[in-house]
């Protein structure tokens, strides 16, 4: 079997196939979160707390003063751009409550068919043969 044939068997598996699914709409939900995040949670948790702007939070290293982050940037200044930091935390805490509830929408599906499988009905004729087994013996 030739080189590119076996790399053809291994791309076209099904498990490559569903990773790289995963990942591309993984990629889109990430993009998702963010936008909702940057547009529309941390305004809202910045109005709250008084009008605070996060993503122009930042503290310069070398104590010189900016009116904003990218001003201080466009300087050259060294700075630590902790409103950032933050609203990349509230994408990953988004991303993470997601997927938790995804896996365990799929958990609590899984114990179903689960329960499912274990529980088969008994035959009917079955439970009244060991009835009158029973009864036989006393």
């Amino acid at each position: 079997m030739s080189m590119v044939q076996e790399f053809k068997d291994f791309a076209m598996r099904g498990n490559v196939v569903e990773l790289a699914v995963g990942i591309v709409i993984g990629a889109a939900f990430g993009k998702i979160v963010t936008a909702f995040v940057d547009h529309i949670i941390m305004p809202l948790v910045g109005l709250m707390a008084g009008g605070v702007d996060f993503t122009n939070l930042f503290f310069s290293l070398d104590g010189s003063e900016h009116a904003s982050l990218a001003a201080a940037q466009e300087a050259g200044a060294a700075v630590l751009g902790y409103g950032a930091f933050i609203q990349s935390m509230v994408d990953f805490l988004i991303v993470a409550f997601a997927i938790f509830m995804a896996v365990k929408a799929i958990n609590s599906m899984k114990k179903d068919d689960e329960v499912e499988e274990e529980a088969p009905a008994e035959d009917p004729q079955l439970v009244l043969l060991r009835e009158i087994r029973d009864n036989l013996q006393k």
